[in-house]
């Protein structure tokens, strides 16, 4: 596969490079076979439908610079020979790289904005992506009345031609099938129609009711132009664009852009060595929790791990080719022991293995670690100092909570980063309503501790935020609840949250806009494997294909019992290699680095929205300046080198076919400089 992705981009380069140099031997004042400027940046045309908004997501999430014209803005600029083109010191500059359209000729055909955008394509070989268009002659397709179809695509299933896999797909394993969630609704309409002479179809899938097969993406090449054309309609969060997201940017720049996509996928099993409460399917609560009503103290016997539940970890992973990060509290194991005769073979276990995972600091007993709570009614609130203040836990206990788990870890020789921290509950961090700051002395314990990343519920705080030196990790919760072990359990409380009142459930589900209420009560017996798996498995891909590095969490009850994580960890990776090609893998990466490649973004982007990056490519060398000591990503072919003061070396990594990496300028350099193949 990497050796076709690599015919492509070498092809597609030439290609272009004939282009350019047609384009600078014709273009003003530009000297005979020059190469021009290309300024490596999209531009899209926005009509404000959710086709252009998916590439325009896709552009941001992969770090790729884009301009935006907005067509429902009267004062917009209009599109001219001089808003696309210049020249700087005497050379011609292309000031985009692509052009994304909603369609392929939304300014209107023989209109002298659709005019200047053509004759500026075909002068720089600039490629068009048509976000969503119909099958039509224009666009190098056969009306669907020509042997082809038009309806609605859920549930079926389309597969990447050899075209495609040979071109800008090539990362794909091959099929896929359109979502079908919600049978009765229409989720993504499409034509599926026959190539004309120019087309080459990259997607298809046969016609229904008909013969042969019809494309739904492939490229036009005509008029000394290359427009990719969509048939079908998507929106950012469906997965059958998400699969696609990737080649559709690879097509754009040709291979060779700024930002770059990678696909990761972590877990974090939260309170290993300390029990974690049942659910109570009687009461519809949790004994234990200060808002379940009637506990008597007595009720459920507490989840916890055994050693053979231990053992079976160790296996799955290595099986699986998965490495689950362990988010322990070693005081709550120590208790444990202490309350069952000073044995514990889960600890045991676990601790003989402790090669085979990535441990996380939880704190030592996993207390609240914000506001002291007052329980005395519900909800609880934050108790209050004699003068009225918050009352907190200090600075100094917090620190103790890190530094006596942290200690336990390194006497017992596990493999841990002091620089990573999950507090309980993710507490010290605001929590509102009740603490709408984070525990003043929580910044302080962190740097007394070491710690630079601590987790944060994505949920509550989905950006990184600084909490003093450190940064905070927003972690995805999955929908395996911390207080079941059985698969019945489960699917109890799912009722309890997600029916109607008039179902037996709480309610919660009609009480929040954002919620939706089940048709009716799973049923405890199946409803766990045969509904909430599969969502939740479809959840955490989703998170995945839109590149999204945050790791999720359960807990270590969901690895007793019934062992309830499990089903959804192996779909998110069965589904995940099913989909896509060897060297396209799922990363798997620690806590610190995901910290890290949030930081890297988040400053790119900052970079990016001050206008302080500027970048483009001439012929076959690249460059890039950016501010001082700003990571920079960047996407190219294989064989790509980074230029030193004295020779070249090797650029980046290979994923997807193509190589890329965070980088700086050289040593002594205030430019990045690459030199493609």
């Amino acid at each position: 596969m990497a050796q076709r992705a690599r015919r492509w981009r070498k092809t597609a380069a030439a290609v272009t490079a004939a282009g350019m140099i047609t384009a600078g031997a014709t273009a003003p004042g530009a000297a005979a076979a020059e190469d021009p400027r290309i300024d490596l940046k999209v531009l899209v045309v926005d009509n404000g439908d959710s086709p252009v908004k998916a590439v325009t997501a896709q552009l941001k999430s992969t770090g790729v610079p884009y301009t935006t014209i907005d067509l429902n803005d009267s004062g917009r600029p209009r599109i001219t020979a001089a808003f696309l083109s210049d020249t700087v010191s005497g050379r011609p500059r292309a000031k985009f790289q692509g052009v994304v359209l909603p369609h392929e000729a939304p300014f209107g055909a023989g209109s002298a904005e659709q005019t200047a955008l053509e004759t500026y394509e075909r002068t720089y070989g600039i490629p068009q992506v048509d976000a969503y268009t119909w099958a039509h002659p224009e666009v190098g397709l056969d009306y669907t009345s020509e042997g082809g179809w038009a309806g609605t695509l859920d549930g079926r299933e389309a597969s990447v031609t050899a075209a495609g896999k040979a071109g800008p797909f090539g990362y794909l394993a091959g099929a896929f099938r359109f979502e079908d969630n919600a049978p009765a609704v229409q989720e993504s309409y499409g034509y599926v129609a026959r190539p004309r002479s120019g087309f080459t179809s990259y997607v298809d899938l046969p016609v229904p009711g008909g013969t042969g097969r019809g494309s739904l993406v492939g490229e036009y090449a005509h008029d000394g132009r290359r427009e990719l054309v969509v048939t079908f309609a998507y929106n950012n969060s469906q997965q059958q664009f998400r699969l696609l997201a990737r080649g559709i940017v690879e097509w754009l720049t040709q291979g060779v852009h700024l930002g770059q996509a990678r696909n990761s996928f972590a877990v974090h099993v939260d309170d290993v060595f300390a029990p974690d409460s049942r659910w109570d399917t009687a009461r519809d609560c949790t004994p234990g929790d200060f808002d379940c009503v009637g506990d008597d103290g007595g009720g459920t016997t507490p989840i916890r791990m055994t050693a053979d539940d231990a053992a079976h970890a160790a296996q799955w992973q290595r099986e699986h080719g998965f490495t689950m990060d362990l988010v322990f509290n070693a005081g709550s194991g120590e208790g444990w022991k202490t309350e069952h005769g000073g044995t514990d073979a889960l600890a045991a276990r676990l601790l003989a293995d402790k090669a085979q995972y990535r441990w996380v600091n939880h704190t030592f007993t996993h207390p609240f670690l914000g506001c002291v709570q007052d329980t005395t009614s519900v909800p609880w609130s934050c108790a209050k100092n004699a003068d009225g203040s918050t009352k907190y836990m200090s600075r100094a206990e917090i620190a103790a909570q890190i530094r006596d788990n942290h200690n336990w870890a390194v006497g017992k020789g596990l493999p841990i980063d002091r620089t990573e921290l999950v507090t309980g509950e993710h507490s010290g961090l605001k929590t509102l309503p009740q603490q709408p700051n984070d525990n003043p002395g929580l910044a302080g314990a962190l740097a007394d501790t070491g710690v630079k990343w601590i987790a944060s519920d994505n949920s509550r705080e989905p950006e990184q935020r600084p909490v003093g030196s450190a940064l905070t990790v927003p972690r995805h919760p999955m929908n395996v609840y911390y207080n079941v072990g059985t698969a019945a359990e489960m699917a109890d409380e799912y009722n309890w949250v997600y029916t109607s009142r008039d179902d037996g459930g709480s309610g919660v589900c009609e009480d929040n806009p954002t919620s939706t209420c089940l048709d009716e009560p799973l049923d405890v017996t199946t409803g766990y494997a045969g509904h909430i798996v599969p969502q939740e498995a479809r959840t955490a891909l989703g998170h995945v294909l839109a590149g999204d590095p945050r790791p999720h969490y359960a807990h270590q009850s969901n690895l007793a019992e019934d062992r309830l994580l499990y089903p959804v960890m192996e779909k998110v990776l069965t589904d995940y290699r099913a989909l896509f090609t060897d060297d396209t893998p799922l990363e798997n990466p620690r806590q610190s680095a995901i910290g890290i490649e949030l930081q890297r973004r988040a400053a790119w982007q900052s970079a990016l929205a001050n206008n302080r990056v500027t970048a483009y490519r001439i012929g076959k060398t690249v460059t890039v300046t950016a501010p001082s000591g700003t990571q920079i990503p960047v996407t190219a072919p294989e064989g790509t080198k980074k230029q030193l003061v004295l020779g070249t070396t090797a650029f980046g990594t290979p994923y997807a076919g193509a190589r890329s990496a965070w980088t700086t300028p050289a040593a002594l350099q205030s430019a990045l400089t690459l030199k493609l193949p």
